[in-house]
């Protein structure tokens, strides 16, 4: 295993944000739809969306879950979060190429 640190995904807290921004919601109240409210806190909550901490996968997937977007598209720095959240099925996200083209 690698000593190195890990690199970051750089807009994770920005569309975990996004995500809860989208629904209308307080910090508190994300951890209640995310059924997380006796796991996680409002200022655990703060520090993913500012990205000074990473969340567990258990919060990811809850998002991923909660907006209809495949996981990989919070995860992945060259993939947009859809236009319209939450979506109809479960979406794989907008390709920063994709997105340039139109």
């Amino acid at each position: 295993m690698g000593k190195g640190k890990r690199a970051r995904p750089r807009f994770l807290g920005r569309k975990m944000r996004v995500i809860r921004e989208t629904f209308g919601l307080s910090q508190n109240e994300m951890l209640r739809r995310l059924q997380l409210e006796d796991e996680f806190s409002r200022s655990e909550i703060s520090a993913y969306e500012r990205g000074v901490r990473e969340p567990p996968a258990k919060v990811l997937l809850r998002y991923s879950s909660v907006a209809r977007v495949w996981v990989n598209v919070l995860i992945d720095d060259d993939l947009d979060l859809p236009s319209s959240l939450p979506t109809k099925a479960m979406h794989p996200g907008i390709s920063h190429a994709k997105s340039k083209r139109s």
